[in-house]
């Protein structure tokens, strides 16, 4: 009859571990192995229970002995003649072969009907044949035996290397070890685990990482195992969910049990002191060689140790076990050093991708903003895209989306420089192209093969316009205020990097009330779909959310949160960036828009044009203030200006001031001595205003500042 216990279907990989471990657990010579699922069992063997091969004793007999013959005329309560496992006390293999020579000769007796004596004595034992002439039976055996246990070596560090994080690999090697090796184990690692080439500064702290053992049975009277302490994934059947710390007291026995490397027997005089420190003051385990304690060395130190138990009614290890030990412990310790830096390295580039995005988005006038941004789902793929929002000159400002082909720390990197090199030149005002263009002249000095996409969109809430230049990026789409949304036709343009390529920018209306969504690739395209598709569901989501909230316009987080629960389970093939803008724009009546030549009497008409605007808004309150700050700022424009210099006011949730000229050296604040007759200008707009600033164009600058709004003031 088959073995039981163990599913046919079960992976080749584990069950060559359970076949070799179990010849390698039996301890003893001779001893015939319970037959895999599928296979046919030795004629006269009777499958252990259980169908795992760990030595559990047999009904009617005691641990270590055989089962009774059965009667001839098929006496139904006797028991399968079949060989019993040779204890663990030097007896060679040539008795058990001379047993199933007899039960052969049974089997043929019942087959035939004739009968067969048993014999009056037993007869000499012969040598056991081999493969190599002149090897004795005791050789082959061993020869044997050190064949069973490397096809286990070999079985069980497969596993432990398919695992690919830490948990995978201890749970490999927890898996492959018992219980075809032993009946339980304890894993300890320390905390925390060290990564590459750094020193721990504090004390070694081993934590127990995982334990595992063979459920405990009735019939094991006075062979139970000690109690293990437990990790919470074990559930309640392990006794607890309390993790144990163990700390390595410099120059203790623990200590140089760990800087030996090798594994020792719990009986070794060096493991006896080293066990009550790892595991308590009275661990309570079996005696004999029933326990190794092995230690786990990584590639420059050891990260933690392993300790194997063998049931008493089970054979003790055996000095070769040792060997099979260490090999078990070095895998594993490569493998956690392996998954470490692995753990690192995505940690190190998610890190590295995040830093580089905006903490926050600015919010400047007229205009709100969102963005979300979600890594591949896939561990450590990142990718290069990035998302921005620059604010410009006369309250417009820059929205900027782009996507570093390939994924790696390279592609993070090259997405940082791209991204100051835009604000860099967001900073000197070009127009979208110009931007693109020289995008375009620093990809190509980064390397040959560092390309991007990218879209540039200059949005101004006083004229209600913008204007969007793309470089092989996919379309923006914009929801209108009454639930329409649309794919805005934009010239696509070559990505960045290519070189030698115009980019074209094309002037859009920004109605108030619309909402503007960039994006990259990884929200529209997959596996599963084409980017067209995903343009159209997007574009259909961003409708079917409009429609809930009737007339008005969507929230804008919650319009982001819809947008991203568009992807299904295998939609996350790449890196995501989204960015969202609503424009609010300012009103025609909000604005006061002057341009004035440089004169001496400039200064004051800037301060009766100033008190007109405020007494038109119904800010009186803020005329002194005004007409001081204007005139400071209006003073030094017409001190250095050629052409004639603007002026404009711009009412909002504060009132905003913005002194425009054709001199591109941009102010600097500093302390004017005593003697000095000028200087104090620039004092006073940072005493009085609320913010100001300077902001170099291509033509020239402008300096601005803002004015906090008086309690109870109409706003904007």
């Amino acid at each position: 009859m088959p073995a039981s216990g163990r599913p046919g279907g079960a992976p080749d990989a584990e069950r060559e571990t359970a076949r070799a471990g179990r010849r390698v657990a039996q301890g003893a010579v001779g001893r015939v192995e319970a037959p895999e699922p599928g296979e046919e069992p030795h004629r006269g063997q009777r499958p252990r229970h259980g169908g795992e091969g760990i030595g559990r004793p047999r009904e009617g007999g005691s641990p270590g002995g055989g089962g009774r013959s059965r009667p001839r005329g098929g006496d139904p309560g006797g028991t399968v003649p079949g060989p019993s496992p040779a204890p663990h006390d030097g007896r060679s293999a040539a008795s058990g072969a001379h047993h199933e020579e007899t039960s052969r000769a049974a089997e043929a007796g019942e087959a035939t009907g004739a009968q067969v004596p048993p014999p009056a004595s037993p007869p000499p034992v012969p040598p056991a044949r081999s493969a190599h002439p002149g090897e004795s039976g005791e050789v082959a055996a061993a020869r044997q035996a050190g064949g069973d246990r490397l096809r286990f070596i070999g079985a069980a560090t497969r596993r432990i290397a398919r695992g690919i994080d830490l948990d995978e690999i201890v749970l490999g090697l927890c898996r492959a070890t018992v219980p075809t090796f032993a009946d339980a184990i304890l894993v300890y690692l320390r905390d925390p685990l060290p990564v590459g080439d750094e020193r721990p500064t504090g004390p070694v702290v081993l934590r127990l990482r995982r334990t595992d053992r063979i459920p405990e049975e009735p019939d094991t009277n006075g062979a139970r195992l000690p109690v293990l302490p437990a990790q919470p994934d074990l559930g309640p059947a392990m006794g607890g969910s309390a993790a144990e710390l163990a700390e390595v007291r410099p120059g203790g026995p623990l200590a140089e049990v760990l800087r030996g490397v090798r594994p020792l027997f719990g009986e070794a005089q060096a493991a006896r002191t080293a066990l009550p420190e790892l595991l308590g003051p009275d661990p309570r385990l079996p005696g004999g060689h029933r326990v190794i304690l092995a230690p786990l060395r990584g590639r420059r130190r050891v990260i933690g140790a392993a300790v194997f138990l063998r049931r008493p009614d089970r054979p003790a290890f055996e000095p070769d076990d040792l060997l099979v030990a260490a090999q078990l412990a070095t895998h594993t310790a490569l493998g956690v050093d392996k998954a470490v830096l692995y753990g690192r390295e995505a940690y190190i580039a998610d890190a590295l991708q995040r830093t580089m995005l905006p903490d926050s988005l600015p919010q400047p006038t007229g205009v709100r903003l969102a963005s979300r941004y979600l890594p591949a789902a896939e561990t450590a793929r990142v990718g290069g895209d990035w998302y921005d929002a620059i604010p410009l000159p006369g309250s417009r400002v820059a929205l900027v989306v782009g996507d570093v082909m390939g994924h790696s720390m390279t592609s993070a990197a090259i997405m940082g420089q791209l991204r100051t090199t835009a604000q860099t030149l967001a900073g000197l005002d070009l127009p979208p192209q110009e931007v693109l263009h020289h995008l375009d002249e620093q990809a190509q000095r980064l390397g040959t093969d560092r390309m991007a996409t990218c879209m540039y969109a200059v949005y101004d809430p006083v004229a209600h316009r913008i204007t969007i230049a793309n470089a092989g990026h996919p379309p923006p789409v914009m929801l209108h205020r009454g639930g329409r949304a649309e794919v805005l036709r934009v010239p696509s343009g070559a990505p960045i990097g290519v070189g030698g390529v115009d980019f074209e920018a094309v002037e859009l209306d920004a109605p108030a009330g619309a909402t503007l969504v960039l994006y990259t690739d990884g929200l529209v395209e997959s596996r599963i779909r084409d980017v067209w598709t995903g343009i159209e569901q997007l574009r259909e989501r961003l409708a079917e959310t409009a429609r809930l909230t009737g007339p008005n316009s969507p929230p804008l987080e919650p319009l982001c949160d819809e947008v991203l629960d568009m992807l299904g389970p295998g939609d996350r093939d790449d890196d995501i960036a989204l960015l969202a803008a609503r424009f609010d724009g300012i009103a025609p009546s909000d604005v006061a828009y002057w341009y004035l030549d440089p004169k001496a009497q400039t200064a004051g008409q800037a301060r009766r044009l100033a008190r007109r605007a405020l007494a038109r808004w119904g800010l009186d309150e803020l005329t002194d203030q005004l007409e001081l700050l204007v005139s400071e700022v209006v003073t030094n424009a017409v001190r250095y200006a050629e052409r004639p210099i603007t002026l404009r006011l711009l009412r909002t949730d504060v009132l905003r001031c913005e002194v425009g000229d054709d001199v591109p050296q941009l102010p600097r604040l500093r302390q004017a001595r005593p003697s000095d007759e000028g200087g104090r200008g620039l004092y006073l707009v940072n005493r009085m205003a609320r913010r100001w600033g300077a902001t170099r164009l291509s033509m020239g600058k402008v300096v601005w500042f803002e004015l906090s709004m008086p309690p109870g003031a109409p706003r904007g």
